[in-house]
């Protein structure tokens, strides 16, 4: 059983007027830093609701970038169905579908469209997974082009998040267009923007190095697949179990010993999956991801969530440390130097291993990533997923 205060921390939006706050869920491996097996163990709880509803059914999953690609995958992992994010990047020889998530930093979103042209037929339900539902309003934009493009099919969609926020009003418009709504935990937002007006930006800001080099351990590892197309969810697992063994030989986990595990933008999954792997070994186990999502932050006071009605009339209770992330590091992105990606509150471990399938030559990404790294650890080692 989860509470919306056991998960629920609301960040402060860097320059965004379309929504000024962003809802962190401490336990989601994405901003904050988590033990690998409590985000799956979450996770896992949506997949019981999601099985349980469409028992027997074959299911396609798609789950939205950034944040809800983890989830998505470990859902379809655990109930056994096709799997398939959306994504900014670039698929090479593919078409797409594109539609708009107009309240984020980066609001073009797109599907592979032969993928979709192939599995709508096959399928009995399309499930949308999300980290947070505020309006419902982007999964009904993808909703509508599937709609337009294979007819009748806002009758096959579901939507199923970790958290839920969605107003009478935007929960009527579903039922209407006969689209169930499944959720973990459900919020109350209203008070969310003027929480994170509240919070004073004054956390450490810290630019990191594109330029200079450090020696770290390398290694490629084969058998990757991409999410970013269909998958079938046991096959992705394999395909995991196999990163995580071929990593096993070449590096040395040491029983009792701290390690981070770092994931890639869009590519979270794979991080938790092999972190919760390490975990088993006996190691103190961390997973967190680079982000494109800007976010402001704090040296540590913000409101309580249980205090939220008082914020208006000024008499709202503080707590210390209550703010989701203190440190920032900006560093350019492993998929393209041009582009500004960011990673929060890096502590000091035995060991790092930072997991990647970019395929990108450049060196200023992952020279800015290891220089905020390198900060507080030294032991660093990049494994590619080729």
């Amino acid at each position: 059983m989860y509470l919306e205060s056991d998960l629920v921390r609301i960040g402060k939006r860097e320059n965004n007027k379309k929504r000024n706050y962003l809802v962190v869920n401490r336990l989601q491996g994405k901003h904050i830093p988590v033990s690998p097996s409590e985000a799956l163990r979450m996770f896992d709880a949506l997949a019981d609701i999601v099985k349980e509803n469409y028992r027997g059914e074959k299911l396609l999953l798609i789950g939205f970038a950034e944040t809800a690609t983890a989830i998505g995958a470990e859902i379809a992992v655990k109930i056994g169905a096709y799997y398939i994010q959306t994504t900014r990047e670039m698929v090479r020889d593919v078409n797409y579908l594109f539609f708009s998530e107009t309240h984020s930093h980066a609001t073009e979103q797109k599907l592979v469209r032969e993928d979709i042209d192939k599995f709508i037929g096959e399928v009995d339900r399309i499930v949308f997974i999300e980290d947070e539902v505020t309006t419902g309003n982007t999964i009904l934009n993808i909703v509508n082009i599937l709609d337009e493009r294979y007819g009748g099919t806002a009758k096959k969609c579901v939507v199923a998040s970790i958290l839920n926020g969605m107003s009478k009003e935007h929960l009527k418009s579903y039922e209407k267009r006969g689209i169930p709504v499944h959720y973990l935990v459900k919020i109350d937002n209203s008070k969310f923007g003027e929480i994170a007006e509240s919070y004073h930006t004054d956390g450490k800001y810290i630019v990191a190095d594109t330029k200079k080099s450090f020696e770290i351990m390398q290694f490629e590892v084969n058998g990757w697949m991409d999410s970013r197309r269909v998958v079938d969810a046991n096959d992705y697992k394999k395909h995991c179990i196999g990163l995580w063994k071929d990593i096993c030989e070449k590096i040395d986990f040491k029983s009792g010993s701290s390690v981070l595990v770092v994931g890639t933008e869009e590519f979270m999954y794979p991080a938790l999956f092999v972190g919760s792997c390490i975990e088993k070994l006996g190691c103190s186990v961390r997973s967190h991801s680079t982000t494109r999502s800007p976010i402001e932050v704090c040296c540590g006071r913000g409101v309580k969530l249980d205090s939220m009605d008082k914020i208006s009339d000024g008499s709202e209770k503080v707590e210390k440390d209550t703010y989701p992330v203190h440190e920032r590091y900006e560093l350019r992105s492993l998929y393209d130097d041009e582009r500004r990606t960011f990673i929060y509150d890096i502590a000091s471990y035995d060991k790092v291993l930072i997991l990647t399938d970019s395929h990108y030559g450049g060196d200023a990404g992952i020279n800015s990533l290891v220089n905020a790294l390198r900060i507080k650890n030294n032991d660093i080692c990049l494994v590619r997923w080729c």
